[in-house]
Formats: C-alpha cells, structure tokens, sequence
C-alpha cells in the first residue's frame, strides 16, 4: 500500500484492482448490456433524480442482492460474468463496493469516476424522482426489489 493512511490510502488501494470509467463509458456500457446499479441514498435519487434504467440497489443490500450464488440474489445477476457499474453520488462509496462485488466473484465490476453528479454534468440522460413509482417508468426491476429481502441471516440490519 502507498503512503498514504485512511480511507484516502484504501481507495487508492482498492481502485488498483479494477479499471473505472466514465460517464460515457458507462452510458454505452448500460446499451451493451451492463448492469448500471445506483446505490445513492433514497435521498439524493429524490433531489437529483435517476439513471434511466439503472437498478436502484441501496448501498446496504448491495451484496446481498448482487452475489451470482446468494440466496438473496436479483434474477439478473447470475452470471460472474456479468458486467457491473455501480454508481453512487460522487464515485467514492462505489469504489468501495464495486472492490467488494469483486471478492464475490463479480469480477467485470467496475465503478463510475465521479458518480452520479458526473454522469449529469457530461449531459447524459436523467429522469426525476416520482413518489408513485419511485422512479421515472419504473421499469418492473425497481418495484420488485426495492424492499429488502427477507429471511436473511440473523442479525443482519
């Protein structure tokens, strides 16, 4: 590890393992079939709006919901092969999570350099927030499995 201590020393750490990329690497990534996954806080989804058609996956049940052999497991993530961007506000927390989808055998994860707030400064298509669906259209991805699963292990939040 460099010099450097902390979180700052574990992101350095932890980007090294896997190429990031950006916005429009991500955009064109989603059209060739990635999984784009926002893990933003409900909050932000609702003051800054959504990626259309990326899977709203909060940052807490990332794991259990992106493990190709988990019990708990999306019926889109199947394949270790799969690609994954996940995306958070400002690319740090993503980082941190696309290196754990890594260690759960998801190794083409990857994360978007500067978040959310850069894939809406390069002009890239988003959708606000509606109460009724909590997301524009909401695809049926989004209602079907934005409540937590149940069942899992004990004493787990």
């Amino acid at each position: 590890m460099s010099g450097r201590t902390g979180i700052d020393g574990l992101l350095e750490t932890v980007r090294k393992g896997f190429e990031r990329i950006g916005p429009r690497e991500a955009y064109e990534a989603g059209d060739d079939g990635a999984l784009l996954v926002d893990i933003r806080y409900q909050a932000l989804r609702e003051r800054d709006g959504l990626i259309p058609g990326a899977l709203v996956v909060e940052r807490n049940e990332l794991e259990w919901r992106l493990d190709p052999s988990g019990s708990h497991r999306l019926p889109e993530v199947t394949d270790p092969g799969l690609r994954v961007v996940v995306i958070c506000n400002e690319g740090y927390a993503s980082s941190l999570a696309a290196e754990s989808l890594h260690r759960l055998g998801l190794h083409r994860a990857t994360d978007l350099t500067g978040g959310f707030q850069a894939w809406r400064a390069a002009g890239l298509p988003v959708a606000p927030w509606t109460p009724e669906t909590g997301a524009p259209a909401a695809p049926a991805i989004l209602r079907e499995h934005s409540a937590p699963p149940t069942g899992g292990p004990p004493g787990r939040d």
